[in-house]
């Protein structure tokens, strides 16, 4: 089980951390997070029947934990949308974390800002399919959801990003226009 564990470990805890970051943004919490899915897959590995990868059934775990962390929070639907705030500059490493790459792009940066202002479920499937590059067939499994309901929720919440996104550059333009 050790040297299981191990690889484990070594193959998914960049993404399983980074999945959990993009949830919560907060770096100190995400360590909480993280370690909590470990204490989980070493408590439940016996059970683990293998009808899934190693990684999806990772996955899955993480999103757990991530929702009950929200669930535990009171109030947590109104806080959500605070746990979203990608311009805090609190989180700290000495390598670059992916998103602090990425926001040196403006257009990224403002489909963040859109990103912390989309629904639970909207944003889980942007963050699986297009930050962890998850499948559909992996996305569905993690959130126990047919593939349909990936590929319809995956389409509604690029749909609403783009919209969203359309707004904020014909304000800036407006705005622009007015200075």
């Amino acid at each position: 089980m050790h040297s299981v564990f191990e690889d484990m470990y070594k193959k998914y805890h960049q993404d399983v951390f980074q999945f959990l970051l993009y949830m919560v943004q907060n770096r100190q919490l995400t360590e909480d997070l993280v370690q909590e899915v470990y204490i989980r897959v070493l408590k439940s590995h016996q059970h683990f029947e293998g009808k899934s990868s190693e990684r999806t059934w990772l996955f899955s775990i993480a999103k757990n934990v991530a929702i009950d962390h929200f669930r535990k929070q009171k109030n947590w639907k109104n806080r959500l949308l605070d746990k979203f705030d990608w311009n805090r500059s609190e989180l700290s490493d000495e390598n670059p974390l992916p998103e602090e790459l990425a926001l040196a792009n403006e257009e990224v940066r403002e489909l963040y800002d859109c990103l912390k202002c989309c629904s639970t479920d909207h944003r889980m499937v942007i963050i699986m399919r297009y930050l962890q590059e998850l499948s559909i067939v992996e996305t569905a499994e993690i959130l126990n959801w047919s593939e349909s309901k990936v590929k319809t929720t995956q389409h509604r919440a690029v749909k609403w990003l783009r919209i969203e996104m359309n707004k904020r550059l014909r304000k800036e333009g407006d705005d622009s226009e007015a200075i």
